[in-house]
């Protein structure tokens, strides 16, 4: 009969360490996916950081597109009217060479950029 209880002594010794093991192998196994998320996402910062450059550059690059082509279309409309409308190339013509005529009254305005 001792013998029986020093048996299960030993087998109860065994099972606390197995548990014991296995609770430690559990929370290392939690501990490394957790390293191993937090190392992805570390990793992902720089890209991160590359994309929104690259995403303001574009931006740019299409702001200064429609400022083009805004500028384009306009200088195709004065363009045509220079071609088309003799009242709009005397009124150009006139203004580029600073000529007016009597008793007419100029307005100039300035651009600002």
């Amino acid at each position: 009969m001792a013998k029986k209880k020093l048996v299960m002594m030993t087998l109860t010794r065994i099972e606390a360490r197995t548990n014991a093991v296995n609770g430690l192998r559990r929370m290392v196994f939690v501990i490394f996916c957790a390293a191993a998320g937090f190392t992805c996402v570390a990793m992902a910062f720089p890209h991160r950081t590359k994309l929104e450059e690259m995403e303001s550059r574009l931006e740019e690059a299409k702001q200064r597109e429609e400022r083009a082509l805004a500028d384009r279309d306009n200088m195709a409309t004065e363009h045509k009217a220079m071609r088309e409308d003799p009242a709009f190339l005397e009124v150009h013509a006139r203004d580029r060479l600073g000529l007016y005529r009597e008793g007419e009254k100029v307005l100039k305005f300035r651009k600002e950029h």
